[in-house]
């Protein structure tokens, strides 16, 4: 009984090429090349650069073959098109020809490793034309041995070439990348890619649904090695004839129509059958988080569509997804997609971290659904407007404003009372005690000629008990600069009075009177006059139509602040910077 002793060759080994024209997607490459070759303008050093898959090392050796190859009668020189006969040829496909050689440089990291290959480098090529060094993942070469390999790479030996191939070209020094000659792989093409994979599928006497093919193209992302070792593996599952739903169960995909599917009940904001159409999926052997992506794919997908309809025209996808993209597109606005999308970030990290997968992407589907429907905060502002327009102001007989109900000092009266009343509490006494300036008063207390002032001098000296208590705790009978007569209330300390004029004294430096009285009937502490000016300022603002709407809308809402045109400006100008006249100049002549 014979032994097969070659065994089997898995396709990314069987189909790799062998001569420029067997590269697929890399055409501004190949024409640099085959320019240089006729030109006799081959570089020293070449270095590669690209995702995995893409063909870099494949290309540093046929750039050795060609370098060495001599024809089939023995007689040829360098040439873009080795003829794969003769004895370099051979060899270098085999890896067995003594003057090409390939180093892993991630496990020749070292200085040492580079030495031995400096001195390899000096000597004369045994077989071939070039001696020639392929290093694969240069990258992963260490600091030292980067520096020794300098001086070779700029000044080799005539017959010595290097060829770098790296899928990490910022850690590659820029000392190195300026004494090579650098070419950029590229992603491969979907139509490329799914025309290689049909061709080699046919090769190999196997019928790939061309559906099945877009979705190894999608899944391999631009690398010719995994498109094929995907081939490989769904012509091996579906045993001579391999149908999109064999290799969306090999690759744990769930149905992108499916998809598609849930991501419209999600958008609908219809949670029950959006996580019955999860389960689904999940019952089908979908993995969660491989949904999620799917999700997140579609939605970049139709995000992408809404600003360049033709993005859309991707061989990958089916017509019918196609046309599901465009009209999703159409309908849901940009703001909505970036929201789905950032939350859907969010969801993928939870569901990658979550002890039980499908838990967290069901928690994700409810919380995507109950959110879907909701109006831009913009939108519902606008929607409340054109509910309840503001009203406009009554016109009087003549044109003008309305008539008040007495003369003019009347209405002015009546303006300075807070909107919306207190409650029944009278403010002019406390308001005529607390802000009436004093008459005569010192030279030195004239600067604190409202009770106000002493409270705002009190905070401004930090002593912010006194402050409370103050404001708590003080109906204010009298005042002038330096004599404060006040009536206690609630649970006033009983040394409120010494304390305050012992601490007025410290401050001002001047002695002050203060003293227990009855306050006028009606008077209310500062405290009681700022929650009735506050309770006012909610009464005007609840009675605008569009907040009235809100508070119907969310019952259970409060009004946290509210900022009226004084309080920003005065902000504004507190925190505005002083503006500095006369700057130094040092350029300018004294």
């Amino acid at each position: 009984m014979s032994e097969n002793t070659d065994g089997y060759k898995v396709l990314a080994r069987k189909y790799r090429p062998e001569t420029f024209a067997d590269l697929i997607g890399q055409d501004a490459m190949v024409r640099t090349l085959k320019n240089a070759f006729a030109a006799d303008r081959i570089a020293q050093a070449f270095i590669m650069t690209g995702i995995r898959g893409t063909g870099k090392t494949t290309t540093a050796r046929i750039i050795a073959k060609g370098l060495n190859c001599i024809g089939p009668d023995g007689k040829g020189g360098s040439t873009t098109e080795p003829c794969g006969k003769c004895k370099p040829c051979i060899g270098i496909s085999e890896g067995r020809f003594f003057d090409v050689l390939e180093i892993d440089a991630a496990s020749s990291t070292g200085v040492d490793n580079i030495r031995e290959l400096n001195s390899m480098a000096r000597t004369r090529p045994a077989e071939g034309r070039y001696k020639i060094f392929i290093i694969d993942e240069v990258h992963m070469l260490s600091t030292a041995a980067f520096n020794a390999l300098l001086k070779t790479l700029e000044e080799p030996m005539a017959h010595t070439k290097f060829i770098m191939a790296t899928t990490e070209i910022r850690k590659v020094p820029v000392t190195v990348l300026s004494r090579c000659q650098r070419f950029d792989l590229r992603r491969i093409e979907p139509e490329v890619m799914m025309a290689h994979l049909a061709s080699i599928a046919e090769k190999e006497g196997s019928d790939v649904a061309q559906d099945a093919l877009a979705l190894i193209t999608r899944a391999a992302e631009g690398s010719v090695r995994d498109a094929l070792s995907l081939l490989d593996q769904a012509i091996s599952h579906g045993a001579g004839e391999t149908t999109v739903d064999q290799v969306r169960a090999m690759l744990g995909l769930a149905d992108r129509g499916r998809v598609l599917d849930l991501f419209d009940m999600i958008m609908a904001g219809d949670a029950a059958a959006a996580l019955e159409e999860l389960s689904g999926q999940y019952a089908d052997g979908a993995d969660p988080l491989a949904v999620l992506r799917d999700l997140a794919d579609i939605t970049h997908w139709v995000s992408v569509i809404k600003i360049t309809p033709n993005a859309a025209d991707d061989p990958t996808i089916s017509p019918d997804e196609r046309a599901r993209g465009l009209a999703l597109s159409e309908k849901l606005p940009m703001r909505v997609l970036s929201r789905m999308w950032q939350m859907l970030l969010k969801a993928l990290e939870e569901v990658a971290a979550a002890p039980n997968a499908m838990m967290a992407a069901e928690m994700a589907i409810i919380r995507l659904t109950h959110v879907a429907d909701l109006p831009m905060p913009e939108d519902l502002v606008r929607k409340l407007n054109e509910q309840n327009p503001p009203p406009r102001p009554p016109v009087g007989p003549a044109g003008g404003a309305p008539s008040g109900g007495g003369g003019g000092g009347s209405t002015s009266a009546q303006g300075s009372a807070p909107a919306g009343g207190s409650g029944g509490m009278t403010h002019a006494p406390t308001m005529s005690a607390q802000t009436a300036p004093a008459q005569a008063p010192d030279a030195g207390l004239a600067k604190y000629a409202r009770f106000e002032d002493v409270v705002e001098l009190i905070g401004y000296h930090r002593d912010m008990k006194l402050k409370i208590d103050v404001e708590n705790h003080v109906r204010l009978a009298s005042y002038k600069p330096g004599r404060i007569e006040f009536e206690p209330v609630g649970d006033a300390p009983a040394d409120l009075a010494s304390r305050l004029s012992s601490r007025l004294q410290s401050f001002t430096g001047h002695r002050w009177g203060v003293s227990i009285a009855t306050a006028p009937e009606g008077t209310i502490t500062l405290r009681e006059l700022m929650d009735a000016d506050r309770l006012a300022l909610e009464a005007a603002a609840k009675s605008h139509p569009m907040v009235a709407k809100v508070f119907e809308l969310f019952p259970e809402a409060k009004i946290a602040d509210i900022r009226t045109p004084e309080k920003i400006a005065a902000q504004a100008a507190s925190e505005a910077l002083e503006e500095v006249e006369d700057e130094w100049d040092p350029f300018e002549e004294g």
